[in-house]
């Protein structure tokens, strides 16, 4: 058993994936891989998250020290959100699992999804 800020994990996988817990932190990882990205963008790219839930998960990477938030002093207000650089390690080893996951479940033997 282990401990980080105040809660118990049991292996340090348990704790690593602290950081990915959820449907939505993942996803966004990923979309940051291109370079920075605006707010309205990386929503539109996460399809199906609420502005609430993309805030949220937002703030929660940044304090998590895996993205980095740019806010520029223009009216509107430019806000872009990047990887950091533990953020880029991250992302490769979700990468790895990504192509676990084509290897094991192709595209071809997936139902389609009726939209």
């Amino acid at each position: 058993m282990i401990q980080w800020n105040e809660k118990k994990y049991v292996c340090h996988l348990d704790l690593g994936m602290e950081f990915i817990r959820g449907k939505w932190k993942s996803v966004i990882i990923c979309h940051l891989d291109d370079g920075p990205i605006r707010y309205l963008e990386l929503q539109r790219r996460t399809e199906g998250i609420s502005h609430k839930v993309l805030n949220e998960k937002l703030k929660e990477l940044e304090r998590d020290g895996l993205i980095i938030k740019h806010t520029y002093p223009e009216v509107p207000p430019h806000v872009e959100f990047e990887l950091s650089e533990m953020g880029r390690e991250l992302f490769e080893a979700l990468k790895m699992i990504e192509n676990w996951a084509i290897k094991h479940f192709p595209t071809d033997h997936l139902k389609p999804i009726d939209a």
